[in-house]
């Protein structure tokens, strides 16, 4: 019910589309001014004959696509910032944490990371009526210009409610989608691959526009997520979610699939009884006792995997069925070693030939029966047992909840978290171990937590990048009253404390640290002005183009980016001829940005052999020294290419 008259008359008009949607849903379309009646459509459905009209094509259209096709494609001159007191271990970590608009972002990482990420995964806002969407600003021609309404604050950010009443509703939705995921397909490797979190409200679009950009040859799969039951009223109680996963060019992916956790529990037990020194005969009778214990208790799932409980010298397997599953398979005279007759033989023959058989046999994986009346078999070893990644999981997302309130001393500090295993699982299949992973919908940062797990569990040397727009928390909310005014200063706490825990338990020798950059305005001066308006002010300012406040660190992560250098290679200080000189992955790239910069320095630093090196344009000494130490450079070290800012 209103609080407030609306002190107007009716509007007939939606009224009457209102009415016309009822009976023809299929002719409502939206538009830039919201909900329209598609006349075209309208009169086909009053007609028994083909109306002719706008010529048909298959393809998503909506008002603003063209527009987001335009902002994908623009420019930035914004920068990254270093914010080290955030940081932790900055000058050694390879892992990366960016504040900032996540579009913004990802233009920035064009150059640095091009084909370098193996994986994405995101959780954007999933549009139901509730939530907020970004509200991108276009460039337009002449004096037209797209007027936004919607909250800006200090750090530049645009968000809007989006509700289901929204003439817009949909279309601001993919119109903030698609410039993202266009970028992001840019940072993928050839095998890499994205994952998409989303629900019923946008996967039928999410896909459609993913098939222009990706291409519909290129979607993997769609993995259906249980989660826990939708207590709200409704036709249907919605338990799960989606997520979709598409692929830069899918011929480059092979088959995905890991070795059995399952499996691998049996083999921790194995161990364990092989650590009590017992013979071959009494490993396998205690494993094959624990295996039945735990069959009885449930304790443990070992469904798929406990027929595993045969062991010899080599560890455990399982004899595999020599069979052919139908008449015609191999019709092989095997020699048992110890009668030296022939084996009998499967009704329908054997399924693999003979080289198979002789290659198993001369590498132990036999099993022989004490005469030739027994089939041998060729044995199944427990590191060979792998597992596909299922288009099914489930996990209820109660159990991520608690167990984030749990690392944050039983504070609820953050709704709805991504399910870590789900996260772990996906990074396991689908990416390497020295694999880059983004995440630019970082949220609480459950990515970069299943990251250091899955490394701590497999020793990896996994790197993420992740991306969050520090949205303001809500100051009733448990965060606020924690302390954490924005959402990254949660994602931020969540790696610390979730580093903390995983080398406590594991005490694995893996990289704990992240290095925190944040998106601002370009470090250099912006300013024109006509010929006439020149006074002796505006020629001071243009003395140094540097901004005011910016550090020697703003200028060095500037020139990476615009090198295209990644912001995870290792930064040395060194001080040369008296002078602060940042070394950027050996001798890739050397900065220097004091005031002075001469010949001397210049013959110093030649020695080093550098293959780029920036300075300030204000830097040197005089006009004569930039000439004279651009030269020394060529005579001294010809490989270095020199640049200034």
């Amino acid at each position: 019910m209103k609080d407030k008259l609306d002190l107007q008359s009716t509007d007939i008009t939606s009224l009457n589309i209102e009415k016309i949607a009822a009976l023809f849903p299929s002719c409502v379309t939206e538009t830039a001014e919201g909900k329209k009646i598609d006349f075209d459509l309208l009169k086909q459905e009053l007609s028994t004959e083909i109306v002719k009209g706008n010529k048909e094509r298959y393809r998503l259209e909506w008002p603003g696509k063209r527009e987001s096709i335009v902002n994908a494609n623009l420019p930035t001159t914004n920068t990254l910032r270093p914010i080290r007191e955030d940081s932790v271990d900055f000058d050694t970590t390879e892992n990366i944490y960016i504040e900032g608009d996540n579009l913004e972002v990802l233009k920035l990482l064009q150059e640095s990371y091009l084909s370098k990420i193996k994986m994405i995964y995101i959780d954007p806002p999933y549009n139901t009526g509730k939530d907020f969407v970004y509200k991108d600003n276009f460039a337009k021609t002449g004096d037209e210009e797209l007027i936004e309404s919607g909250q800006k604050d200090k750090y530049n950010q645009r968000l809007v409610a989006n509700p289901e009443t929204s003439g817009r509703y949909h279309s601001d939705w993919l119109s903030m989608m698609y410039p993202r995921l266009k970028l992001a397909r840019n940072l993928l490797t050839e095998d890499g691959v994205i994952f998409i979190s989303i629900d019923d409200n946008e996967v039928h679009n999410l896909r459609k526009i993913c098939d222009e950009i990706f291409g519909e040859g290129n979607f993997v799969g769609n993995i259906i997520w249980e989660t826990a039951t939708d207590n709200n009223p409704s036709q249907i109680a919605v338990e799960h979610e989606y997520v979709i996963c598409y692929s830069k060019n899918k011929l480059n992916l092979g088959i995905w699939q890991v070795q059995s956790e399952k499996a691998q529990i049996i083999l921790e037990k194995y161990e364990q009884f092989k650590k009590n020194n017992l013979s071959v005969k009494e490993i396998q009778l205690n494993l094959r006792a624990w295996i039945n214990s735990n069959k009885k208790s449930n304790a443990v799932d070992l469904s798929g995997v406990s027929h595993y409980n045969y062991v010899d010298h080599k560890g455990v397997f399982y004899p595999g069925n020599p069979a052919n599953t139908k008449k015609g398979g191999y019709d092989l005279d095997i020699v048992h070693p110890i009668t030296r007759k022939i084996c009998v033989k499967p009704e329908n023959g054997f399924r693999w030939p003979l080289t198979t058989f002789r290659k198993a046999d001369n590498e132990g994986d036999v099993l022989w029966g004490d005469d030739e009346n027994t089939i041998p078999k060729i044995k199944k070893r427990i590191e060979s047992a792998t597992e596909l990644f299922k288009s099914y999981f489930y996990q209820d997302n109660r159990i991520t909840t608690n167990m984030l309130k749990e690392l944050f001393d039983n504070k609820k500090i953050f709704e709805n978290p991504k399910s870590l295993n789900l996260l772990k699982k996906s990074i396991s299949f689908a990416s390497d171990k020295k694999a880059i992973i983004l995440d630019f919908y970082s949220g609480s940062a459950t990515t970069a937590h299943a990251v250091m797990q899955l490394n701590a569990e497999d020793i990896g040397n996994r790197k993420y990048i992740m991306v969050q727009l520090p949205e303001i928390t809500d100051e009733k909310s448990e965060a606020y009253k924690a302390g954490y005014l924005n959402i990254c200063e949660i994602g931020k706490e969540r790696i610390r404390r979730a580093a903390n825990k995983i080398k406590e338990e594991t005490k694995a020798n893996i990289d704990y640290g992240f290095r925190v950059y944040r998106l601002d305005s370009s470090n250099m001066q912006d300013v024109y002005y006509k010929p006439q308006d020149y006074n002796q002010g505006t020629l001071d300012l243009f003395a140094d183009n540097v901004k005011e406040g910016r550090t020697a660190e703003d200028l060095l992560t500037q020139v990476m980016l615009d090198w295209g250098l990644p912001l995870s290679l290792p930064i040395e200080r060194k001080t040369i001829s008296g002078k602060e000189v940042y070394a950027v992955a050996g001798d890739s790239l050397y900065c220097c940005f004091d005031d002075g910069i001469d010949e001397a320095f210049a013959k110093e630093i030649a020695q080093e052999k550098p293959l780029r090196i920036v300075f300030r344009d204000k830097g040197f000494k005089d006009d004569t020294a930039k000439e004279n130490v651009k030269q020394l450079l060529k005579q001294l070290s010809g490989r270095t290419e020199m640049r200034v800012i």
